[in-house]
């Protein structure tokens, strides 16, 4: 009994660490420190990589895209190195949540594909270089942001399967669901055709 508690415990920890990870508005941050104005008043609001590109700051879209995806592996391999796999995917998760619904910023936060990537390239580095090209192929073919983070999204959980990391199938499983879920605005867009392609205000 007392090693379940224990166990909890140790995976509660890690889920309030790994969400704290998450929730570092970086895109914010940057923005303000150069002075690019209020993210969130920009193009479609969101604190993200994409949203940042929109400044007309390639540089500071580049290093958004980099923090908020390496937060997220942080967090993953932190909690594996000092607790072990369950509390590397339970950071995973609320890193992500983390990023998606940041307490700072009235849980108004980022749409969470940098940090997806990032914590996929930490779980499992086949998975994300896969999902990561997958990204990459489907933005150079269709030039839109939206429309590449939900097939790397909808494709991770068949790389995880196919490369042979079936442990993280059912995290991958929640993280696509949110990825559409933060994503469901895009998707009506992309249904009428009328989804900004990369570069677009």
């Amino acid at each position: 009994m007392p090693v379940i508690e224990t166990s909890l415990t140790t995976l509660a920890l890690w889920a309030v660490i790994g969400y704290l990870f998450g929730s570092v508005p970086f895109g914010l941050l940057l923005t303000r420190a150069l002075k690019l104005g209020d993210l969130r008043k920009i193009g479609s609001g969101n604190i993200g990589a994409t949203n940042v590109l929109r400044t007309g700051n390639k540089r500071a879209a580049a290093l958004t895209l980099i923090l908020d995806g390496g937060k997220g592996a942080v967090a993953v391999l932190a909690g594996r190195a000092i607790a072990g796999e369950d509390a590397a995917q339970v950071a995973a998760l609320f890193a992500f949540l983390g990023h998606c619904y940041p307490v700072w910023l009235e849980f108004r936060g980022g749409k969470g594909v940098a940090t997806f990537l990032g914590i996929l390239l930490a779980l499992a580095w086949p998975v994300g270089i896969a999902a990561c090209l997958t990204w990459l192929a489907t933005a150079v073919i269709a030039r839109i942001s939206s429309l590449s983070a939900l097939v790397a999204a909808g494709s991770s959980t068949i790389w995880m399967l196919v490369l042979g990391h079936g442990t993280a199938f059912f995290l991958g499983i929640a993280l696509t669901l949110l990825i559409f879920w933060r994503h469901r605005a895009n998707i009506s867009r992309l249904r009428t055709g009328t989804e900004p392609r990369i570069g677009q205000n």
